[in-house]
């Protein structure tokens, strides 16, 4: 995974972009109807039931925006809401506080909904020794966040991107003549480049399990689109040779039944790509 200063770095540009977008050279609105000196205070009300993630981003964007901006915080990241609740009240320049809003919303909202799947999810394995991974499904330019809100809610980062992990797939295999030309290779890479990465290698079927556990230095077998028997006879064949991991068209419907097959891990794109923002909003008090 990538570094704390590294995600830090990749949170950053997600701010000044964001506000890039939507501010560009000036909030006109603000900018023609209230001074400059004027100050105000607002609210981050919950209009909806689930799991607050983004209120630790709210600050950094607030801050971007005006380091004299203040935020008293009543709830936070990972907290159980119910519509009513008050989450955080912001304080300060008027002018600063309606730029900084809808940035904070668009995050916050979208953050909340990943979170609050992410926990329907932990939940429903609690009692196995399986646990949830996101994947690189997410919102262009918002990845950072989105897999940070993951984590609030419970689960498991996968790779950030392309480049902190190896992740030999169904196109690398049929491009590269095959699984174990493909590994082999990888590996021959990885020594060359001095480059010390996990390798992940998908298996669509038993014989390709197979043929991969002949290889050395595989970290985890993706199960790829496989049924409950036949990811349960995989799991057997794999034994304690490397980890595994199922994914494919896995819901909140079959999920369970995937980690009772024993996976050490369930991958699910829908946690970021298949979600609805959360409702909240921003209001002047």
């Amino acid at each position: 995974m990538i570094s704390e200063k590294q995600f830090k770095q990749e949170l950053d540009l997600i701010i000044k972009n964001a506000i890039l977008e939507d501010v560009g050279p000036g909030d006109y609105s603000s900018l023609a109807c209230i001074p400059d000196s004027a100050t105000g205070k607002a609210k981050l009300l919950v209009k909806e039931d689930g799991i607050i993630a983004g209120v630790a981003f709210a600050k950094m964007i607030f801050e971007y925006v005006d380091p004299n901006m203040q935020i008293e915080t009543f709830i936070a990241d990972g907290a159980t809401v119910k519509k009513g609740d008050v989450v955080f009240h912001v304080s300060g320049s008027s002018q600063s506080i309606l730029k900084a809003e809808r940035v904070v919303l668009n995050s916050m909202q979208r953050m909340s909904a990943i979170a609050t799947k992410t926990k329907k999810y932990v939940h429903l394995l609690e009692g196995t020794n399986t646990k949830v991974l996101d994947t690189r499904k997410t919102t262009p330019g918002f990845r950072a966040c989105e897999k940070w809100a993951v984590k609030i809610g419970g689960g498991e980062n996968h790779r950030f991107a392309l480049y902190d992990m190896v992740m030999l797939k169904d196109n690398h295999i049929d491009f590269a003549g095959g699984i174990t030309l493909a590994i082999a290779k990888t590996k021959k890479y990885l020594k060359e480049k001095n480059l010390d990465l996990k390798i992940i290698i998908e298996a669509r079927n038993l014989d390709e399990i197979d043929e991969i556990l002949r290889s050395e230095g595989v970290y985890r077998i993706l199960i790829d689109n496989f049924n409950f028997e036949d990811t349960k006879k995989a799991i057997a064949m794999i034994g304690n040779k490397c980890l595994t991991e199922s994914s494919g068209n896995i819901n909140e419907n079959t999920i369970r039944q995937y980690a009772e097959c024993g996976v050490n891990y369930i991958s699910s794109g829908a946690l970021t790509h298949s979600v609805y923002n959360m409702d909240l909003s921003l209001k002047a008090i």
